[in-house]
């Protein structure tokens, strides 16, 4: 019975001496762990589907940060639930960075201005790392509609209320679209998909009338034929699709639909590994041939600060807000 009793004492004080040691790392030594980041493989959590651009994102910076770090980064498309499933396996996961969200303004903004109880906060949830991208959309109908201008769309849908239909491939391409309505006068009906990648394909089925999308996924298939694109909503055209008219040309130049894209953690994510973290997205963002292809792509790179990325998500949230109301787009 004594020699149980000295047995538990010594255990007691030998974790006691380990905690204590623990607290008492020095910030060097934490700095050191954080430097040795990563030490095993990365995995992106990207909450649509692949193809859509926060996935072509996701890739892109992942191979590169592989390269960079000589660890693999896993990409897994977790589409669904207006990104809600991506969301809950990123802040599910282990918060040691392993796991970094790819989200997009729809999950990181856009969402908190749409839903009446989000089961997440994205200012709170979230510790942010760095915006990534941002690009405009384009307005995309069936390689075989009839619409052959953005006019012809708009002049159609304002004699029949109510029945053209428009591909939503997330919360904020309702958005986007219900804007749109607004903008331009008009009233179509929302046909939900799980991704954007869906709802062009949606499109070049004849499945709805038209689409706003990002771009970046519809270049290449206006490009080819398998969908019309009636405007650009930048601007300027994109010299990637020099033939499509600007919004500004189309007549709606307050139509200025932007998607981005941002790379976030779990909140409780410790803020050296948040920064080791931005510091390997800098690098690979830095790197000529992810410069090219997002050149390429007519899309801009931005690399933002966590603080900058933080006060960004602020400002869209208090703008799509705002233009819910004045669209009266109900809260879900």
């Amino acid at each position: 019975m004594q020699q149980a009793l000295r047995s538990r004492r010594r255990f007691l004080l030998a974790a006691a001496v380990l905690a204590m040691l623990g607290a008492a790392t020095p910030p060097a030594a934490r700095a050191a762990d954080a430097d040795a980041f990563p030490a095993r493989p990365l995995r992106f959590i990207v909450p649509f589907p692949s193809g859509s651009g926060t996935d072509t994102t996701a890739r892109m910076f992942a191979k590169k940060i592989g390269e960079l770090t000589g660890q693999g980064v896993v990409v897994e498309n977790k589409p669904g639930g207006n990104g809600f499933i991506g969301v809950q396996t990123a802040l599910n996961a282990p918060p040691d960075g392993y796991t970094v969200f790819i989200g997009s303004n729809s999950t990181l903004s856009t969402n908190a201005a749409t839903f009446r109880k989000l089961p997440y906060d994205p200012l709170t949830d979230f510790a942010p790392i760095t915006l990534l991208s941002r690009g405009p959309c384009v307005i995309i109908v069936p390689a075989g509609s009839p619409y052959r201008t953005l006019a012809e769309l708009l002049e159609d849908a304002r004699k029949r209320p109510g029945a053209l239909n428009y591909g939503s491939g997330s919360i904020s391409y309702t958005l986007y679209s219900e804007w749109l309505n607004e903008l331009a006068r008009i009233k179509t009906t929302a046909v939900p998909y799980k991704g954007a990648g869906d709802a062009i394909n949606g499109v070049m089925a004849a499945n709805v009338d038209f689409a706003v999308v990002d771009a970046t996924g519809a270049i290449e298939l206006a490009r080819g034929g398998k969908v019309r694109a009636l405007a650009y909503t930048a601007p300027q055209r994109s010299p990637l699709l020099p033939d499509v008219p600007s919004i500004v040309e189309a007549g709606l130049p307050d139509f200025l639909a932007y998607n981005w894209v941002a790379a976030a953690v779990s909140a409780k994510t410790p803020p050296a590994v948040v920064k080791r973290l931005q510091d390997l997205f800098t690098q690979a963002g830095n790197a000529p041939d992810v410069r090219d292809y997002y050149t390429r792509q007519s899309t801009k790179l931005i690399l933002s600060s966590p603080a900058e990325m933080r006060q960004y998500q602020k400002d869209e949230i208090q703008r799509w807000k705002r233009l819910a109301a004045v669209a009266k787009i109900p809260l879900q």
